[in-house]
């Protein structure tokens, strides 16, 4: 999810919380809840660094777990240098720590629904996670949390100019109502995928068996997804629509064929920069292009579309001599990948 979500996110939980909350809770919440996003700074050392970083380190439940304790340290320290009145107990360093890694948590939870994923398990091991019940930005989560935050005040606003007076915390139960809504609407995207899912691994593309599928989410319909499907030697593109008067045909699918084994792939596939974008890639697609007197590796994930601007989706290029030896290696942002 963008920096935006999860911002409201944690304001939301901890609008929910109420009184439970400790001294700063709600900056603590919010902090953890955005923080993780830093790594995306990343994205300005160029392609590679943001593989390398983003969604790594401080996305992982190491890395938030140390920056949780981070936060929650700053913040008592924070607390005991600023006096209190006698309604705010001393910050304890426990219930800091609780309500940091209440933020931070959500936010992984957040990230994990879409299809880019976090490397959870960094750095004990590197493969990534994804749900892919949700796209990166969601119209529909940010509206039902734009909602829920802001009409409690516009409503307070209401009565006050005809004269009612109320001391009560502001939206504690709109944004108890705004979570469960919010849950509910995952609830149902996440059965939507399993239903997509069942569609395409149940077909046959042109005769071909289906060994892996991948269903994923577009913008604005929870009932419009793509479908990507892995097959013996060709992995296919399929528009997956999940309305009760709409059919799904493998027959319309795009199709991708594999390469076939040769010295030059095998050869792009062994360098550094191809293995680390393996171990991101879920629907790696290879190609071989002879030159005048040189070859030319490239390799992209299917799981991102063509027409895919956003930075998650990148290519790996590899030039190689006539002998093979590897000239020039880089991953690139797909968008900005010159012919």
């Amino acid at each position: 999810m963008e920096p935006a979500t999860h911002a409201l996110m944690s304001l939301a939980l901890a609008r929910a919380a109420g009184k439970r909350l400790p001294r700063f809770g709600t900056a603590m919440i919010v902090v953890c809840g955005v923080s993780p996003d830093l790594d995306y700074a990343s994205y300005f050392g160029g392609a590679a660094a943001f593989l390398t970083f983003h969604r790594t380190a401080l996305h992982s439940i190491l890395g938030a777990a140390l920056m949780a304790c981070a936060v929650a340290g700053a913040f008592c320290w924070f607390d005991r240098k600023h006096p209190r009145d006698a309604s705010h107990a001393p910050l304890g360093l426990p219930a800091a720590l609780a309500t940091c890694c209440a933020g931070a948590a959500l936010h992984l939870a957040l990230d994990l629904t879409n299809i880019s994923g976090v490397q959870l398990f960094w750095p004990f091991r590197a493969g990534w996670s994804s749900w892919d019940i949700a796209p990166c930005f969601d119209p529909w989560i940010l509206a039902i949390l734009i909602a829920g935050l802001l009409l409690p005040h516009l409503f307070r606003l209401i009565n006050e100019e005809i004269g009612e007076r109320k001391k009560a915390p502001v939206g504690r139960g709109a944004a108890i109502v705004t979570l469960l809504l919010l849950a509910v609407y995952l609830g149902v995207r996440a059965n939507l995928h399993g239903r997509a899912m069942g569609l395409l691994l149940s077909g046959e593309y042109r005769g071909r068996e289906p060994l892996s599928a991948g269903a994923f989410s577009t913008t604005l319909s929870p009932w419009d997804w793509r479908g990507v499907v892995s097959t013996d030697d060709t992995i296919e593109e399929v528009d997956v629509p999940l309305k009760q008067d709409a059919d799904f045909d493998p027959d319309e699918s795009l199709t991708h064929y594999k390469p076939a084994d040769s010295p030059a792939l095998e050869a792009g596939r062994q360098t550094p920069a191809a293995q680390q974008f393996l171990r991101y890639a879920r629907f790696p697609l290879a190609s071989v292009t002879r030159l005048e007197d040189s070859y030319r590796f490239e390799l992209r994930d299917l799981r991102f579309p063509a027409s895919d601007t956003g930075p998650e989706n990148m290519i790996v290029r590899v030039d190689f001599d006539s002998s093979l030896r590897a000239v020039r290696q880089e991953i690139r942002f797909a968008s900005s990948a010159n012919p």
